[in-house]
This record gives structure tokens, C-alpha cells and sequence, in this order.
């Protein structure tokens, strides 16, 4: 199992890595190795690196609104907070909670709010890597933050404790449906081929509690419906270029953006601009 880095966590209190004053011209943001960098157009993003499999890949995986602004989940990094800044009339404060290179070894399978608090699910997913490769269970598969810390740290949720990664278990999946409910997939790998798969859902995760085992069919239904990532302030995307998610607070539009090739994904960043 690979363990969480002993100074991780640093109470010293979150501080922006920028305040970012978004207008009528959109501002284009690029993920990098040490977080979102400011680029003067989509077109400087384009053939920027090499494309790699998507669970290896750094791109914004999944975002919330939460009260305060949005919250975003950046596969192989950590997580992103973007929220009004009081100090400046129309600023944004953009906060990095970086995992460093716990996060890189794993892939980001969900982001639900426990307690008020994000948390995102982390794996291992070796379907893009050398035959023969061995499993690696993440020691934390939980992770939160909040703003006493620059750095993620791990979150227990007790529902989650019936999968031990210590016995063979790993959580690929963690998300909240419309419906209320959580939606969980596990899988035990015995190491002998005769793994065994669960996926349940369960209306209360504080708990051990009562869940029920469901078909794949509910469980790929459950998905969110089809997204419509249109909007008129969107500004175009070159070819291979797509909008992943959109949301909007406070008259500011933000939306992810990524190069995708196959199941690949090269570039990958987000846009924001006033509407």
C-alpha cells in the first residue's frame, strides 16, 4: 500500500495562489506540475505535451458548487477551490490544495460533500498499464480539505470501512446520484482471477448502514443525464479540444476544458469569464 507522505499536512492556513479578475475576455488557465497557469489563449495549450490515458492524466475530474464559490478535483494533483475575495470588488481567489506525489500514483473516482466538507475518492486504475502490473491500494482512499491547510488530508467516512484495502478491496466509485443516494462500486481481487464485485448503494455513509447490492444497469442509470456545455459567453475550442463541465456563481462562468484524443488527454485546464 502506498503511504500518505509523513509532512503533508501543514495547519498554517490556505492563502490564494492568485486573485484572478475575470471581465469580458475570457481567462484561460492551463494545469501544470505546479498548478493552473495562466496562458494568453487556448490555441498556446494546443500540442503543449504528450497525450496519456485519461486515469493517468491531469485534468479537472470532477467539480461542485459549494456556498462559497466552486470546488474542483484534479486527477493526479489534489484539488482546486475558486471563491470571491472580499478585498477586491470583482475577485476571484483561486486556492491550491495540492496532494504531491501521493496523488500522482492514483486516480480520482468521485467527489461528494461529507459533512460540509469535499471529498474526493482516490484508486489505483491499471487498465492502461504492462500486463502483469501489480495492484497498489491507496493506504487513505478519502481525502478532504478545508482552508486551516494548503495540502488535502485524509477523510474517514465509516461506510466506506466495510471495504478494507487491506484484505483485497478497492472503491473505484463514490458519488452521489439525483436521487439522493450513494453510489459504490467495489471490487475484492483474490489474485486467483475469481475477484468479487460489489456495487451498492446506501442513503446514509456517516454509518455503517444499511445499503442494498444493485444490477450495473441501475448503476450506470444513476449517472447524471447528458450535460448541455453550451452557453453564449463560451468562447470556441480548437479541433480535439471539448468542454467537460460548466458552472457559474456570482455573474463569473467558468468552465473545464480539455484535450481528448481517443481515451487520451493531453492539455487540459479551465476558462473563466464575466457574463
Amino acid at each position: 500500500m502506498s503511504e500518505a507522505p509523513p509532512a503533508l499536512i501543514n495547519w498554517s492556513g490556505a492563502y490564494p495562489q492568485a486573485i484572478l479578475l475575470p471581465g469580458e475576455y475570457p481567462l484561460w488557465f492551463q494545469l501544470t506540475e505546479s498548478g493552473p497557469a495562466l496562458i494568453q489563449s487556448i490555441e498556446d495549450a494546443v500540442y503543449s505535451r504528450g497525450l496519456v490515458p485519461w486515469p493517468y492524466a491531469a485534468h479537472i475530474s470532477f467539480t461542485a458548487e459549494s456556498d462559497d464559490g466552486i470546488v474542483m478535483a484534479v486527477n493526479t494533483d489534489g484539488f482546486l477551490k475558486l471563491v470571491r475575495d472580499s478585498s477586491y470588488e470583482a475577485g476571484l481567489a483561486l486556492y491550491r490544495f495540492p496532494g504531491g506525489e501521493y496523488f500522482k500514483e492514483f486516480t480520482i473516482g468521485g467527489l461528494i460533500f461529507y459533512k460540509g466538507d469535499p471529498a474526493a475518492l482516490v484508486y489505483k486504475d491499471n487498465r492502461f498499464l504492462a500486463s502483469g502490473s501489480s495492484y497498489q491500494a491507496p493506504l487513505y482512499s478519502t481525502w478532504s480539505f478545508n482552508m486551516n491547510s494548503n495540502n488535502p488530508f485524509p477523510s474517514d467516512i465509516p461506510f466506506l470501512r466495510q471495504f478494507p484495502a487491506d484484505e483485497g478491496w478497492a472503491v473505484d466509485t463514490l458519488r452521489q446520484g439525483g436521487d439522493g443516494f450513494y453510489y459504490i462500486r467495489a471490487e475484492k481481487r483474490s489474485g486467483t482471477g475469481q475477484d468479487t464485485r460489489r456495487v451498492i448503494r446506501a442513503s446514509d455513509i456517516t454509518q455503517d448502514a444499511f445499503s442494498e447490492t444493485i444490477s450495473a444497469e441501475v448503476f450506470f442509470s444513476s449517472f447524471p443525464g447528458g450535460t448541455d456545455f453550451s452557453h453564449p459567453r463560451l468562447p470556441s475550442l480548437p479541433e480535439n479540444f471539448f468542454y467537460t463541465a460548466i458552472n457559474s456563481f456570482s455573474e463569473i462562468l467558468f468552465a473545464a476544458w480539455e484535450e481528448q484524443i481517443d481515451y487520451s488527454v493531453g492539455a487540459a485546464g479551465f476558462m473563466l469569464i464575466k457574463y
